[in-house]
């Protein structure tokens, strides 16, 4: 089954989603998953935040280009002079993007026990020499 749902911000996209993919037993993907899934992969940190946070950061940049803003990964934060702005990310992909690890590095972070296994497979399975 392919079912597509389109609509504006706030129509309840998401929350048809969930109750159709629960009660069908299919996945839920969004484009927004997948743009914040594409970001992750790339090293680049994805942060949503409501419309009203995201209107005071346009308007303080368009009255003053020079303002500084921090995006601090550790504490989750979004700061500027007066203001701290909170945002949620997965924990794994949040110690991922502070430790600079990808795909690959995951998979490095086990090279001994992947060494291990290889050690004791049998001789006849195709190995990587």
């Amino acid at each position: 089954m392919r079912l597509v749902l389109v609509g504006p911000p706030g129509a309840g996209k998401g929350t048809q989603a969930e109750f159709i993919a629960a009660h069908f037993g299919i996945p839920k993907i969004s484009t927004g998953d997948i743009f914040r899934a594409n970001c992750y992969k790339t090293g680049i940190l994805a942060v949503s935040l409501p419309d009203s946070q995201v209107r005071h950061l346009i308007d303080l940049a368009t009255e003053d280009p020079t303002a500084v803003l921090e995006v601090d990964l550790q504490a989750r934060e979004v700061r500027g002079d007066g203001f701290a702005y909170k945002f949620e990310i997965d924990d794994f992909v949040r110690d991922c993007l502070l430790k600079g690890l990808d795909e690959i590095g995951l998979v490095e972070r086990h090279a001994g026990a992947i060494t291990d296994f290889e050690a004791r497979r049998v001789a006849w399975l195709p190995a990587v020499k």
